[in-house]
């Protein structure tokens, strides 16, 4: 193309240099058969007398960017535009700053003094390390100016601390710069709401208390599901005793109700062991049911609901569930039928088995120190140190073992938060702070990825602590009440909320994210209308605006933008 672009000039010429980044090019003579397109070619090529040359890329650069098309530019050499506007604000910047106010007017005099320092078009640079870095007053709505456009802007990314330190620094001599940027980004909503968290989980290991004796307390969950039986039994209710250990594991269904539940563990348990003080259990919404609260009341029991989605609370009777399943696996059939059959034998080796926490069985610290035997013990000789049941020396010795599996217990307690706390911070949050609560809690029905979903959502305000210590380690959240989940969470699924102060950095850009579809997005129904045959209308209103700012919209519309706040409206409007 070169040579026949500028033939008229070459033609003729003896012994011109080609210079090609095309490598191959300089060997066209030297190949043994050409086709008939590389044969033209050379009967062209042979009309010119030159050396051919090869140039790597790299180094080719005078006649790549010259071939390059001007509209196609391939880097983009300023991610920051300085205007008029922005010019004038440096301006006023340098002459009402103490630090910089001296110097812009001695160099903006007839006779400016030899410095490193100068300005060029009315801003005030310092050459430093081979270039100008623009020097920047402490005007704060300018400084907020430039860290939004280097922190939040699409070419910013939203970075950390550390790397929006590196690229401002790249162009600006700030004074206070860490300090700004680190303040900056803490106070970022879009960082915070996006971003994981990589420090230790709030909230150290608190123990509960270790009952006085076998029956006062127990934990249960449900477990499941599993192969459906001939009754139509798929899941396991575990029923543990918190300070025996011993447990029951009663084969239910997943679809039974709270009543149905009450007497399972009314047959299963109560009827032989006795009405416990407290029951420990998860959030299930049998357990928290107005039945099951009501039912409680009547036996006087107090329920321990666990914190949402963190089964650490009531650790025991997951490690049953553990057991259980593993115990399972070794002794059913491969078809999976006879699930139900094995549990008694199941229940009978958990209980009459060593467990380590207490070091007895939990059969015997049960069963008032009554050991249980199995066939194996048939064959050995009977002990003659039995003594008979109800005798002072028999209720000594339970005594003494019911001390004895307390000490190891508490033992126990010790050993495990030592080391759970080694990798747990004590929590800084209290009744009254705004806190991010982990978008893992909530189950949201959006036809999105959820791998690209927030982090975190909130900001919302801590209501009170979940029990009597003041610093948790669960709280009650104030979640919107579209929301439905249990608004207690435990505080490692919690992240403190540090807002900058409105002065920090004025005119700061909207925090909320942009919708996806251009539109904002509903904050809540205030009232609904309909009039004759034609669809039910909403009035709303919506995030980051005006609350006065209302808009009616029909169901269609309020459905698709956001269900989960039409859901909720409308169970309380047919209610």
């Amino acid at each position: 193309m070169a040579l026949k672009r500028w033939w008229h000039f070459l033609l003729g010429r003896r012994r011109f240099t080609w210079v090609t980044d095309n490598n191959p090019l300089t060997y066209y003579k030297t190949q043994d058969t050409v086709s008939s397109t590389i044969g033209r070619w050379m009967y062209f090529i042979d009309q010119f007398d030159f050396t051919p040359k090869h140039l790597p890329d790299l180094f080719n650069c005078a006649a790549d960017a010259l071939s390059r098309r001007p509209d196609l530019c391939a880097m983009t050499h300023h991610a920051f535009a300085f205007d008029e506007e922005l010019q004038r604000h440096f301006i006023r910047g340098y002459e009402s700053d103490p630090d910089f106010a001296t110097l812009y007017a001695q160099l903006s005099s007839d006779h400016p003094p030899t410095s490193h320092y100068r300005i060029a078009d009315g801003y005030l640079l310092l050459h430093s390390r081979g270039k100008d870095l623009f020097c920047v007053p402490r005007d704060r709505r300018l400084r907020t100016r430039l860290l939004g456009e280097y922190h939040d802007s699409r070419l910013a990314g939203h970075f950390g601390v550390n790397r929006t330190i590196a690229r401002l620094r790249q162009r600006f001599r700030w004074l206070d710069l860490i300090t700004d940027v680190t303040l900056y980004c803490d106070s970022c909503e879009v960082c915070r709401r996006s971003k994981p968290c990589n420090r230790n989980p709030y909230g150290e290991l608190r123990p509960m208390p270790i009952p006085r004796e076998p029956g006062l307390s127990i934990a249960m969950d449900v477990t499941g599901p599993f192969p459906r039986d001939l009754v139509r039994h798929d899941d396991i209710l575990t029923v543990v005793d918190r300070l025996s250990k011993y447990a029951r594991f009663l084969p239910c269904k997943y679809y039974f109700t709270a009543p149905e539940l009450a007497r399972l563990l009314h047959t299963g348990w109560i009827c032989g062991h006795g009405v416990p003080e407290d029951i420990v259990s998860d959030c299930d919404t049998r357990f928290m049911s107005a039945f099951w609260t009501a039912l409680m009341q009547e036996f006087g029991t107090k329920m321990k609901p666990t914190s949402a989605r963190h089964p650490l609370t009531d650790g025991q009777t997951e490690r049953a569930h553990q057991t259980t399943q593993m115990m399972l696996r070794a002794l059913i059939r491969l078809d999976q039928k006879d699930w139900v059959d094995r549990l008694p034998d199941i229940e009978f080796a958990y209980n009459t088995s060593v467990h380590p926490t207490i070091g007895v069985t939990p059969f015997e610290l049960h069963h008032g120190g009554r050991k249980g035997r199995i066939f194996a013990d048939l064959l050995l000789p009977r002990p003659a140190d039995i003594d008979a049941a109800c005798s002072p020396a028999s209720v000594r010795k339970y005594r003494e073992l019911l001390a004895q599996a307390r000490a190891n217990m508490q033992k126990a307690q010790v050993r495990i938060q030592q080391q759970a706390n080694r990798r747990r911070m004590p929590c800084p949050i209290r009744a009254g702070d705004l806190v991010w609560v982990s978008a893992e809690e909530f189950a949201l029905e959006q036809d999105v990825s959820r791998k690209l979903l927030p982090k975190w959502f909130g900001p919302w305000p801590v209501t009170s602590a979940a029990g009597d210590e003041p610093d948790g380690p669960s709280f009650v959240i104030n979640i919107p009440e579209h929301l439905t989940v249990h608004p207690v969470f435990h505080a490692s699924k919690l992240a403190t909320y540090t807002p900058a102060k409105s002065d920090d950095f004025p005119g700061r850009r909207s925090q909320d994210p942009p919708s996806m579809d251009g539109h904002q997005e509903v904050d809540q129904v205030i009232t609904d209308r309909k009039y004759g045959n034609k669809p039910r209308q909403y009035k709303v209103t919506f995030r980051a605006c005006d609350p006065d700012d209302t808009r009616w919209i029909s169901g269609t519309d309020l459905k698709a933008s956001a269900p989960l706040i039409y859901a909720h409206y409308e169970r309380q409007r047919l209610a």
